[in-house]
């Protein structure tokens, strides 16, 4: 058994620029995206990539063996069409649209917006439901997933500060949460590459219980319990109160916990992509770990037909109650009448996974040191939840509010808690209480800020995301297009793109094609050996 499988993830921050309460989020989070466009324009003198190819792009396949309509889509689910900034919300924000030239000034194209553009690390930052996101790049286990989930975060940062630095433009705040305690919720996802052949069925009937319980390794905490947080009292998970069915389609409505699209960007046959919208963000490290870790685990048994057989008798309620009792000690009922806290079934699908690998050959390192975290999580929280505080996420902000509100003689209903839960999620190291504890040596972090900074410009080496990121960053001004699964340049002469497909993952590494990238080659020669 292993956690290495392809995997990536996604996370929509929450955009907020205080001096302009009634911005539009859209027209705020084009100002991000064009802010790190500047940026890279300001090293190297030229953008590539800024156009998404949608080519292969089919968000209303259905795992289950149907493709939904368009015409009964909801519109948030039509991520195959181009996100622009409409009539109406360039009105909303006041019919200033001057964004493109206050920050593309000199660049190459002068007084246009961006709405997506594939970084040099192989990832993606782009407009998505009027939040920036960042998609990280295809990764092949948890720890990398985690180091370039945490580039992400350096590359918000430096959208921030660009933004921070031009006369005319209001400051914009990015935060890494999931809720505006206003009915919103934006989304933390996951990606994981599955064999084909495992039964959909059974991917949902494994899945279910842990997901359900996952969060009390890996959540990140919210103050307030409800939809709109009209409910005092501080909850273990960010985005447990949204979900309303088990299985579905949707990602913005009637959220399951099991995500049905059938999207894999890969060879449709071989690989299905596992699709998960039911995580928090993390800013720890360690819980990234845990969140990525775990699951990869649990995909390992449901291949191997070794996942524990549990059934919750209603898996919505369950996460929501076991989200609202941050003791953990609330019971959730099985179908077969047994009654078990969160950490209990935890506990039985990681003795299942030890159990797997005591059976099966030797694990590597990395899958070892998941193992072993899982297991320490769960003593930690058993003995006493504040013991984990230095590497769960949820567990650490309840520790930090919990003491400002016994020292000022406060509950959770007070407004200056609400506020902490905001702060914890500010991206900027200065602001962020989560970066505050974290400078003073109280959250756990596998990475350095070096590593991080190295991981935004730079792509994993073992996967496609290497060729993707190198020729960004080598032929600029010729790659005009891109997406997980292909790259089109431009060739002078030509009389057509050269769309270069890549639909196997595991292709494009730095050991297939990383001497072709470092031999230089003109354009013409480069795609010529490619063809070849």
């Amino acid at each position: 058994m292993s956690v290495h499988r392809v995997m990536g993830l996604e996370t929509e921050y929450g955009v907020l620029a205080p001096a302009m309460p009634g911005a539009n989020a859209t027209m705020l989070s084009a100002q991000v995206i064009n802010a790190y466009a500047a940026t890279i324009r300001e090293a190297r003198g030229k953008i590539a990539g800024t156009h998404w190819d949608y080519t292969d792009e089919t968000p209303l396949n259905d795992a289950r063996g149907f493709t939904q309509p368009r015409a009964t889509a909801d519109p948030s689910q039509l991520t195959d069409l181009e996100p622009e900034l409409d009539a109406e919300q360039v009105a909303m924000a006041g019919g200033d649209v001057t964004i493109g030239s206050t920050l593309y000034e000199g660049g190459d194209n002068d007084h246009e917006v961006l709405m997506n553009m594939v970084l040099g690390n192989g990832a993606r930052l782009y407009v998505d439901h009027a939040h920036p996101e960042y998609s990280s790049p295809e990764t092949t286990n948890p720890f990398d997933a985690v180091l370039y989930d945490q580039a992400g975060d350096h590359v918000a940062l430096a959208a921030v500060r660009r933004i921070e630095s031009l006369a005319g433009l209001p400051d914009v705040h990015l935060y890494k949460n999931n809720t505006d305690n206003k009915s919103a919720s934006y989304g933390a996802h996951e990606n994981y590459l599955m064999p084909r052949e495992v039964p959909f069925d059974s991917i949902a009937a494994g899945l279910i219980p842990f997901f359900v319980t996952r969060q009390v390794i890996c959540a990140s905490g919210r103050v307030g319990r409800g939809m709109l947080g009209q409910y005092p009292g501080f909850q273990v998970s960010q985005r447990a109160d949204f979900f309303e069915a088990q299985i579905g389609l949707e990602t913005t409505i009637r959220r399951p916990i099991i995500n049905t699209r059938d999207e894999p960007h890969a060879h449709w046959e071989k690989y299905r992509r596992l699709h998960v919208i039911i995580g928090d963000a993390n800013l720890g490290q360690v819980s990234t770990l845990l969140r990525t870790g775990t699951t990869a685990l649990v995909l390992a048994m449901i291949e191997a037909g070794t996942v524990p057989a549990i059934e919750l008798r209603d898996p919505v309620a369950a996460l929501q109650a076991i989200s609202h009792d941050p003791t953990l000690r609330t019971k959730v009922e099985l179908v077969d009448g047994r009654k078990l806290t969160a950490l209990e079934i935890q506990w039985i699908y990681a003795q299942a996974a030890a159990e797997h690998s005591g059976a099966t050959d030797a694990d590597d390192e990395a899958t070892v040191e998941i193992q072993r975290r899982w297991e320490e999580t769960l003593q930690l929280l058993e003995s006493d939840i504040f013991s984990a505080a230095s590497t769960v996420d949820w567990v650490a902000k309840y520790k930090l509010m919990t003491s400002y509100a016994q020292r000022h003689g406060v509950d959770f209903s007070d407004p200056r808690i609400a506020l902490m839960d905001l702060q914890w999620a500010d991206i900027r190291p200065e602001k962020g209480l989560y970066h505050r504890l974290a400078a003073r040596g109280l959250m756990e972090t596998l990475y350095s800020p070096a590593q991080i900074a190295l991981a935004a410009t730079n792509p994993p080496t073992d996967t496609r995301a290497y060729f993707r990121g190198r020729v960004l960053s080598q032929y600029p001004e010729h790659v005009v297009a891109a997406s997980w699964d292909s790259v089109s340049f431009t060739v002078p002469g030509a009389r057509k793109l050269e769309r270069i497909a890549t639909l196997e993952p595991l292709r494009g590494t730095k050991a297939l094609v990383g001497d072709l990238l470092d031999a230089q080659l003109s354009i013409h020669e480069f795609i010529a050996t490619l063809r070849s």
